[in-house]
């Protein structure tokens, strides 16, 4: 039988010229990536004659593709795969976040929450100090030579004494351990006493608030229980503990209250005020995050939710002023932008364990409940606290360090997560500098891997990189490209007795 097959003309590929890369269309040029996080524009003509092998010897892009690593042509593979190692340093180390939860009492009825809150009064949500001793000897096993302890609730402070006793125990292990460590609490301020305030200082540990956006927001968004002012809290406390660094000799641009916001459908519509209070109070970073699928704002998402596509559009008139904030020489980050800068402009990856591949549901986090159930993240815990015990991976006191990151769901998250293995993700020209939340996955589709292309995730991140490198191909001058560098610069806070 006659064959109806149509063979169309294919393109000229010179394959044996050329080093391994993945492309996409950015602004109407073409960006080329590879696996070392190297990227490099071409115009269409220029593309097409490199694929073709007919770019001229003498072209001005030629010296810039071979150092990158795209033309096969005198490469350094040694240097090459040198470059991909310290980028894909993080596979070694082992969890280095350890979210303990100190108890699920909360005094706040934020419309979002996240987290299986309960009412003050709910005393056996405490975690117990037996059980606060097993986390700390169990996380301090970790391979990790960094470890930070990050404490979270519910409301954390109501459970100060087992926040004291892990850093305080952590501390003297860590004489025979040798591990950098740090500590952070996570906290409503609803709760901050003086007397907790002073010894979060004096034993340095890092301060991290919720900080939704100006009174009315903010209130809106985080009630408080007993009808006080959350905002006026917030606003309060900061100060106190920002005061009291610079009253230590701290450096105030290192040592400070972080904040992060989370964003409503109403904080969409404020998105300007949010940004310009973080900028009135001197905050030099803004993290625009959308909400998660899980907990409360499950139940609530018809009244505070919003689609993807209202948040992306929102981000974008978001990072434009930012970037105008920064041109007139205010210095502000944007959280989810320096990220992604960091991954694209400097040698090293953050190693921000939801934005890498694969994720680090387990091999770069842990979460300890309460009660002390062990979970890859705290969205595992959420997603425990909803009645699915999926992301169960232990108790502490029974399950070993090895059979935590050895478990067959944290085998599995990392190959639902590998870019390297996804269809669609392995082609695409963002792999170097995305990743994929197979938590997310499951929650919003019952399956880990889902169908990348038509997740929120995969929508957020392609699109907030797609707008950086937008605005670095329309860099013409180089002053887009010197504010995101700055973005990538991170100074480490330095104690006594370092």
């Amino acid at each position: 039988m006659k064959s109806h097959t149509i063979e169309l003309p294919r393109p000229q590929v010179a394959a044996d010229q050329l080093g391994f890369f993945r492309f996409g269309d950015i602004a109407g040029r073409v960006l080329l990536t590879n696996d070392a996080g190297e990227w490099h524009f071409l115009g269409r003509e220029d593309f097409a004659a490199l694929v073709a092998g007919t770019l001229p010897a003498e072209h001005p892009e030629r010296p810039t593709l071979l150092a990158k690593g795209f033309l096969r042509s005198e490469l350094d593979l040694d240097a090459l795969s040198e470059r991909i190692r310290r980028k894909k340093s993080f596979l070694g180390n082992g969890p280095h976040l350890h979210v303990v939860i100190t108890t699920l009492r909360c005094n706040q009825d934020c419309r979002y929450c996240h987290a299986s809150r309960t009412d003050m009064d709910q005393v056996q949500t405490d975690m117990s100090l037996e059980t606060a001793k097993k986390v700390v000897d169990l996380a301090m096993q970790s391979t990790s030579n960094y470890v930070a302890f990050e404490y979270q609730g519910g409301e954390p402070t109501v459970n100060m004494d087992v926040i004291k006793f892990c850093v305080e125990y952590s501390r003297e292990k860590n004489r025979y351990e040798g591990k950098t460590l740090d500590h952070s609490v996570v906290t409503n301020f609803t709760y901050m006493t003086e007397e907790h305030a002073e010894w979060l200082l004096a034993n340095d540990v890092l301060v991290c608030t919720s900080l939704d956006g100006p009174e009315e927001l903010h209130n809106y968004n985080r009630t408080w229980r007993s009808g006080s002012d959350a905002y006026g809290s917030v606003r309060e406390w900061m100060a106190y503990f920002n005061r009291r660094w610079i009253e230590l000799g701290r450096d105030p641009h290192l040592w400070h209250v972080d904040a992060l916001t989370t964003l409503t459908r109403r904080s969409l519509e404020q998105w300007k005020d949010i940004v310009d209070l973080y900028v009135g109070l001197g905050i030099r970073s803004v993290h625009l995050r959308p909400l998660n699928p899980f907990g409360f704002a499950s139940k609530t998402w018809d009244q505070i939710g919003y689609s993807t596509d209202e948040y992306l559009a929102m981000y974008e008139e978001a990072l434009d002023y930012i970037i105008d904030l920064n041109k007139a020489g205010t210095t502000i980050i944007e959280g989810t932008a320096a990220v992604l800068l960091k991954k694209m402009l400097t040698p090293d990856d953050p190693n921000y364990v939801d934005i890498r591949s694969p994720v680090g549901s387990g091999t770069g986090q842990v979460a300890y409940n309460y009660d002390g159930t062990i979970l890859p993240s705290d969205e595992g815990r959420m997603i425990h606290a909803m009645g699915d015990p999926m992301f169960v991976l232990g108790q502490v006191g029974s399950t070993s360090y090895s059979e935590i990151v050895g478990h067959p769901t944290v085998k599995s998250m990392a190959v639902a997560s590998l870019l390297d293995s996804l269809p669609g993700c392995s082609s695409c020209w963002n792999a170097p500098y995305c990743g994929v939340r197979p938590l997310h996955n499951y929650r919003q589709t019952g399956d880990l891997f889902a169908q990348r292309p038509n997740t929120p995730k995969c929508a957020e991140h392609m699109t907030i990189a797609r707008l950086l490198f937008e605005r670095l191909a329309e860099d013409t001058t180089g002053e887009v490209e010197a504010i995101f560098r700055r973005w990538t610069v991170q100074r480490p806070r330095v104690r006594d007795e370092d």
